[in-house]
């Protein structure tokens, strides 16, 4: 089959029009404002291989990829990495790697589908950016070839003025009432309340003294404005999320630009993410993003804790006490979390690990419950490497 190139951008209509000649005969793909975001289902890896449950006309991107001969990807930079909306079609990629993991350079990964070493080029637009953006860029855009086994082209930086594709004129924000309203915590994850997120969020308000109330965003997805109102009456906000394509959910960020742009007064605002992958460095560009927003949003970052393999740390939590054994590390960082947040202070991020329980083991067990899964579901291990998708 003949490769046909794919560029994925987030250009309004006009600024598309003025460069689409330069891709003429490619595939294109952008939010036309259909796309839903992933579930975390994992149909596309045990159920449906390499095809999204969701039929909004992005179940297929990881075959889009596949069939490219380069991908060159379009985003305005935010908070370090894409924009909502290209990152909503990243994070339907999923089905373009294997759910099985392998050790390479020293981490874990997700194993190739395809025998393929796919080149990707990421242009960034927007304000001139400072070094250190233009480094964090880099670091999240490498951290996503790696992790879905291609390679980084070239990555270009492009100035524009604001009123290209931009936000709205942000709105005045009002004044902080730092000693009113509850500690919200937002599970920004689109699983259902047996999802790690949610899992970890309720572990999290039990060991809280604060009058606290957990939110899922999944029920608030259709009315953010009505979300955030209830956000701005918090007196803090704690982020409960998942690592989706080494960054935050397209969802996620999606309602942090709306909140940029809204006039919500500023919160002290704390991280509890979680992702499947052993080592909890590889949050590193998660824990940026969120950084990166409060610090133009106006809101103050204070700290969280970032917690690995997190499958096995759900289904450990249970069936053990969630303060001994395996899950040991991720307790004591929630412990320390939760005294931070009742005593409305800052603390240094925590990244947590697995407890005397070697990588080896973890990527051992992994493999083998997704192979089991899979056979359970009708599907072959082989047929998993489809090159039909």
């Amino acid at each position: 089959m003949k490769a046909c190139n794919l560029v994925i951008h987030d250009l309004e209509p006009m600024e598309w029009d003025k460069i689409s000649g330069d891709y003429a005969g490619w595939n294109v793909v952008t939010d036309n404002g259909s796309i839903h975001p992933c579930i975390g289902c994992f149909s596309c890896w045990n159920r449906t291989p390499g095809r999204c449950a969701i039929h909004d006309g992005y179940d297929n991107m990881g075959s889009f990829i596949h069939r490219a001969g380069e991908v060159v990807v379009i985003s305005r930079y935010t908070y370090g990495g894409f924009s909502g909306s290209v990152k909503g079609v990243f994070d339907r990629c999923l089905g373009y790697v294997l759910p099985q993991f392998e050790i390479t350079k020293g981490e874990t990964h997700h194993k190739k589908r395809f025998d393929e070493d796919k080149p990707f080029t990421f242009i960034f637009y927007g304000p001139e950016l400072t070094g250190a953006e233009k480094e964090s860029a880099r670091r999240y855009v490498q951290a996503v070839c790696t992790n879905i086994r291609g390679h980084v082209k070239d990555v270009i930086f492009r100035i524009c003025e604001e009123s290209v594709a931009a936000p709205e004129q942000s709105l005045p924000r009002k004044s902080a009432d730092t000693d009113a309203g509850k500690v919200i915590l937002l599970n920004g994850s689109m699983r259902s309340i047996s999802g790690n997120s949610a899992k970890l969020a309720r572990a999290l308000s039990e060991r809280l003294k604060s009058d606290t109330e957990i939110i899922d965003l999944r029920s608030h997805i259709s009315d953010p404005d009505g979300l955030i109102s209830i956000l701005d009456e918090s007196r803090a906000i704690v982020l409960c999320v998942p690592l989706y394509v080494d960054g935050l959910p397209s969802q996620v960020i999606k309602l942090m630009e709306r909140m940029e742009k809204s006039s919500i007064s500023p919160k002290k605002v704390y991280l509890l993410a979680n992702m499947g992958l052993y080592e909890s460095r590889q949050l590193d560009n998660l824990f940026g993003a969120v950084k990166q927003w409060c610090a133009k949003s106006g809101h103050a970052y204070c700290g969280g804790l970032g917690v690995s393999a997190g499958e096995l740390m759900g289904t450990l939590m249970d069936v053990i006490p969630f303060r001994r054994g395996t899950t040991k590390n991720a307790s004591q960082g929630m412990d320390r979390l939760a005294r931070s947040i009742d005593a409305a202070e800052a603390m240094a991020d925590i990244y947590a690990e697995p407890f005397a329980f070697p990588r080896w083991l973890y990527v051992w067990i992994a493999n083998t419950n997704w192979n089991r899964t899979s056979r359970k579901n009708g599907i072959k291990p082989k047929d998993m490497f489809t090159k039909d998708i």
